[in-house]
């Protein structure tokens, strides 16, 4: 009896053992994705100041900055949790604790289309993923407003991660948030003129970031955001094929769609309501373009 007791103790002692060495492991391989450093010569690409080219960069602002970096683009408190840790959004203006201060018209572009910060570390949950497919008109008009904000004294946290948060990150449970990782730094998408078609809306789609929701086919997805909603399929086969282009419309401007069903929050209604009728027009003619998928959309 004591030779089997004393086998168990050893069994269990060494399966310990493994478990520790593994999650030491998937701690370790979480660090050093943190920490990895990229070296990205940009692209040379002008910067205008024409009031024209602050209002389009001030549109992009407003659908997709604003709401991480909040109103005043300031930053602040983003994600905190005990168990896992602790995210701030940056203060992207010139004021105390921004980097607004530091970047220059390289590391802006830098940060926002290949997303690699000023220490050449990989950004973490900023899209830059979906800023990668803006041309440089668009993204040079949005570095632009952001150049011309307000100062802003605000210091932010630095960011921290539990033990936990380590682990989970390693094994797939939040996705891939390090868009450095991800993005195709050579390699350039189509950027088709501005206008009421299929290709400028698929353009639109891309940069305002409905795949990385909805998935890369538009069919549904689940993000792996903790409590984020499935997106539902946006092609003719889901709810949207009942649709028309003014209930399409209507739901983005007003965050009820033609059955009266509020717009979820993580849905950015607010800020895509901010898009012209003719961006509108040419996202819808994208979508019903799209083949038709019969993805349940719960």
């Amino acid at each position: 009896m004591r030779n089997v007791v004393k086998w168990i103790g050893i069994a269990v002692g060494s399966l310990v053992v493994v478990l520790l060495v593994a999650v030491a492991g998937l701690m370790i391989s979480s660090d050093l994705r943190f920490s990895r450093t990229y070296a990205i010569t940009v692209e040379d690409m002008p910067i205008p100041t024409d009031a024209a080219s602050l209002d389009v960069g001030r549109r992009w602002a407003e659908i997709h900055c604003q709401g991480c970096h909040g109103p005043d683009l300031g930053g602040g408190p983003l994600f905190e949790d005990e168990a896992l840790g602790v995210v701030d959004a940056p203060n992207l203006t010139t004021g105390r604790g921004g980097i607004g201060t530091r970047y220059q018209d390289a590391d802006w572009i830098r940060a926002l289309r290949h997303g690699v910060r000023l220490d050449g570390t990989s950004v973490f949950i900023m899209p830059s993923s979906e800023f990668y497919y803006l041309n440089d008109a668009d993204l040079g008009s949005l570095i632009a407003y952001l150049k011309t904000v307000p100062a802003v004294d605000r210091e932010t946290r630095t960011r921290t991660f539990t033990p936990l948060a380590k682990v989970l990150y390693a094994i797939g449970a939040f996705e891939n948030l390090l868009y450095a990782e991800t993005i195709a730094h050579d390699v350039r998408p189509a950027a088709p003129p501005a206008d009421v078609t299929v290709e400028y809306g698929e353009y639109l789609a891309h940069a305002h970031g409905c795949a990385s929701c909805h998935g890369v086919t538009f069919e549904g997805h689940q993000p792996a955001e903790p409590g984020a909603p499935f997106a539902p399929n946006l092609t003719p086969g889901g709810e949207l094929g009942t649709w028309s282009e003014a209930d399409f419309n209507a739901a983005l401007r007003s965050g009820t769609t033609p059955s009266g069903r509020i717009l979820n929050a993580a849905m950015p209604w607010q800020g895509l309501g901010h898009l012209t009728d003719a961006e509108l027009a040419a996202i819808w003619r994208y979508l019903q373009s799209l083949p038709a998928a019969t993805v349940e959309t719960e």
